[in-house]
């Protein structure tokens, strides 16, 4: 999985190998990688945006290696892609009806 290679270019400093990864992966991961590569490069501005694009708060200390272990937890976390993925509720049964013959 390309988000998995990505953390593993982040987890060491090498954010211009995650940046050419995660710059066409717009899932709300992918977003969040991409903040944490400009963090890491320095640019704040750009790194707020696309946190906001990940619908992520922007971490106060900046603690890119803190935020790296969360994306990684996070990656390994099963997340269904769509409402499809949800467990439905069983329908209702219909009354069994015995016949008396």
């Amino acid at each position: 999985m390309a988000l998995t290679t990505a953390i593993r270019h982040l987890k060491r400093g090498d954010w211009q190998k995650a940046h050419a990864i995660v710059q066409s992966d717009e899932s709300e991961l992918g977003c969040w990688a991409h903040g944490i590569v400009h963090m890491l490069e320095g640019d704040i501005g750009n790194a707020r945006y696309w946190y906001r694009k990940a619908g992520r708060a922007f971490p106060r200390g900046l603690d890119s290696a803190a935020e790296i272990d969360a994306l990684a937890l996070a990656a390994k976390s099963p997340v269904p892609a769509d409402d499809s993925a949800k467990p439905r509720a069983a329908p209702p049964r219909a009354a069994s009806r015995s016949s008396s013959r």
